[in-house]
């Protein structure tokens, strides 16, 4: 194993995510403390700001808070296709509808991770895309655009 640099990288996108997570809630609290204002932004902001104290934790724990391993992360040219994916699941919510844009966006990334196996894929595709859009299209206050379910 070759030396290890410092690498404070990881640790400010962690202290950026916390920063910005934090401002959001802040200010959502500041505009409107209503119940239906924080309903998602809340428990969102709790989850994102507990999973970065994990992580960051963790690391001081195992001493690698500033330390980046050489086999450490994901190559380039298999995370530019999903970062790719998701632009073009954001495009295509207004023209799709947020229900078959988020059914073709799983099952797109599922083939791009490797699922080959056709019922699963299509059959998890479906019932997850469809729950989460049927979930949001219930839970906000404003109406969504969708293609199959009613909006």
């Amino acid at each position: 194993m070759t030396a290890n640099k410092r690498d404070y990288g990881d640790l400010l996108v962690l202290m950026a995510l916390a920063g910005f997570t934090l401002w959001y809630l802040l200010d959502a609290i500041r505009v409107s403390s209503a119940v239906q204002n924080l309903l998602l932004i809340l428990p969102l902001s709790l989850v994102v700001l507990a999973i970065v104290a994990l992580e960051v934790g963790m690391r001081l724990k195992k001493g690698t808070l500033l330390i980046r391993e050489e086999s450490e992360g994901e190559p380039l040219h298999r995370t530019l296709p999903v970062v790719g994916l998701f632009a073009a699941y954001v495009l295509s919510l207004e023209t799709l509808g947020f229900d078959v844009a988020t059914v073709l966006f799983i099952a797109a990334f599922l083939v791009l991770k490797g699922e080959r196996h056709w019922p699963l894929l299509g059959g998890y595709s479906l019932a997850f895309g469809f729950g989460v859009a049927f979930f949001f299209a219930q839970m906000l206050p404003y109406p969504m655009h969708m293609l199959i379910l009613p909006g």
